[in-house]
């Protein structure tokens, strides 16, 4: 029976271009398990969109003497193409800018202000008398209280991971001109997180499927305590406050983001003309996965599912498969010191497929994981070109010039022919597993594992040798060559998906993988291949000079 599956993927600020460790954290692992699913059959709905008000499109706004709207406008056309061009099937990917996310956003505030979850309480803020305003969160940097790092934000640090508020940091200033800022009162509005302490700790604990870094630190943060966290803000940017009296004032961007999942969720099914075919999405028995940073955990697994249970009648995430940081050539990335490589300048040089390829084979899963040129160049080389491109492109090149450009008619199995059979069987077997526990370095991996025993058994048949003297055994060898990239092209299309639909054409089948499904047939014999071309083009070494140099390596 199909499944549905509903696929929540982080919201980008809208602040600057996509880089490759926005890539390797979340949107890379929902697409691939967006497509795996969808090819078994299942349904699913994937959604996610650019966080319009966050403060730091504020803050690039003011630094380029722009307005919000056209700062967030203009990197929410930029993540748009990025998507198009890396392959991200996103069902909708839209924007909390919309009327429908303010009308949702607002629904869910007044539904639990209603019940008492909201209540509104006066708390000290940051206040710069220089800037004469008081700061958002993100306005204020100071030392964390409970690790030290001299770095941390005023809503979180991101070298411990803890929820913060401004005026727990130590020696604060201002971000734009150091001011040490005074604390002020102000009235505001909060979510009573208190409440859910122990309601929560008892559905973390029948989860313990989640990832350990996700599982362990939701479970440390809910045995020090979950305080209230207010949910507006003294700023003039962003989802007003739906109360008389707070007009300058805006419901703050941790709180209304989050609800863009389930306002995305309404809005296709508004586009699709079926304005309650979100619901089946928030139902039980659908499994509900949010793909996000790990400096996004407490907001998925506390915050997100306390609202969820205050507001009731939807469904509480299934799993947050988080992952760690990708770094840069031993770095963590930066965007602030520009050390990033950004995906609008990457595409503009190279195929999405190598990326792809890379990033998920090298997944922060468990850990950080670092980025590198000349590791970048190695792996196409010697993994992409070498050895799947190379078993693809001779075994097609070869069969294409000596059987008439057709799947060859091959004799009886051998044993090496039926082992390799039953290998790319058990194969897909384990690499659907991989992939639906959200293991996908491990599935990349496996999948290229039959890739290498492809080459080896084809060096093994040697059909270039045996054409001469025993054209059946050639033709055999060949078909069974055939047949194990024919399941090479499905298995590793969640993850390179132009190469695998470019391999479809070329095995000379119709329509497209995302149509036919994971299903894994022998070839018919006699079937017309297309002109074999090669699936991925070599990197000249001369790559890793050039690519260093821009980043300034020397």
């Amino acid at each position: 029976m199909a499944e549905r599956i509903f696929i929540g993927v982080a919201w980008p600020y809208a602040n600057g271009p996509l880089h490759l460790g926005h890539v390797a954290g979340c949107y890379l692992p929902a697409d691939i398990f967006a497509r795996f699913h969808r090819a078994q059959g299942n349904q699913v709905l994937m959604v996610s969109g650019s966080d319009q008000h966050g403060t730091p499109i504020t803050v690039r706004a003011e630094q380029e003497g722009k307005s919000p709207a056209e700062v967030a406008e203009q990197y929410h056309n930029s993540f748009l193409g990025s998507w198009e061009q890396l392959g991200i099937s996103f069902d909708l990917f839209t924007r909390t800018g919309t009327d429908n996310h303010t009308q949702v956003t607002h629904s869910i505030f007044n539904d639990l202000l209603e019940k008492g979850f909201i209540y509104k309480a006066i708390m000290p803020l940051p206040y710069c008398p220089k800037e004469s305003r008081f700061l958002p969160d993100r306005y204020v940097h100071g030392t964390c209280p409970h690790c030290s790092n001299k770095d941390a934000r005023g809503d979180q640090c991101d070298e411990c991971g803890k929820p913060l508020n401004a005026v727990d940091l130590i020696e604060p200033s201002c971000s734009f001109c150091g001011t040490a800022p005074e604390i002020r009162d102000s009235e505001h509005y909060f979510l009573r997180l208190s409440a859910f302490n122990a309601q929560l700790a008892t559905w973390v604990e029948e989860h313990p499927h989640w990832r350990p870094n996700v599982y362990n630190f939701t479970k440390r943060l809910l045995a020090d305590g979950l305080f209230d966290r207010a949910i507006t803000r003294d700023i003039e940017w962003g989802v007003r406050v739906p109360v008389a009296g707070f007009e300058n004032k805006r419901i703050y961007v941790w709180f209304e983001a989050v609800i863009g999942y389930l306002s995305a969720s309404k809005e296709w099914a508004a586009e699709r003309g079926e304005p309650d075919a979100w619901q089946e999405f928030w139902q039980a028995p659908t499994k509900s996965y949010y793909f996000i940073g790990k400096d996004n955990i407490s907001f998925h697994t506390i915050i997100w599912p306390a609202m969820i249970m205050g507001h009731g009648a939807l469904s509480l995430p299934y799993d947050v498969p988080a992952n760690e940081f990708l770094n840069l050539e031993g770095r963590q990335l930066s965007t602030s010191r520009n050390w990033a490589v950004w995906v609008p300048d990457y595409l503009e040089r190279y195929d999405p497929d190598p990326l792809r390829y890379v990033l998920s084979v090298n997944m922060p899963e468990a850990a950080d994981t670092d980025f590198s040129w000349r590791e970048f160049v190695r792996r196409n080389n010697d993994e992409l070109v070498a050895t799947y491109g190379n078993l693809v492109h001779r075994v097609l090149t070869f069969t294409y010039r000596n059987f008439d450009g057709k799947v060859p008619d091959p004799g009886a199995f051998d044993d090496s022919s039926n082992a390799i059979l039953r290998k790319a069987e058990d194969v897909s077997k384990t690499v659907a597993e991989h992939i639906s526990l959200c293991h996908f370095r491990e599935a990349i991996k496996t999948a290229m594992s039959l890739a290498q025993e492809a080459n080896r058994y084809l060096d093994e048949k040697s059909p270039w040798k045996s054409i001469r003297s025993d054209r059946t055994e050639a033709a055999t060898s060949l078909y069974i060559a055939i047949s194990v990239i024919t399941y090479l092209k499905t298995l590793l299309y969640p993850f390179l998906p132009f190469s695998s639909e470019k391999l479809h054409k070329l095995l000379g089948l119709e329509g497209m993988i995302r149509d036919k499904g994971w299903v894994f047939e022998l070839p018919a014999p006699g079937t017309q291949l297309a002109q074999p071309e090669a699936l991925f083009v070599k990197l000249d070494d001369t790559t890793v000079e050039k690519e260093t140099a821009k980043l300034g390596v020397k």
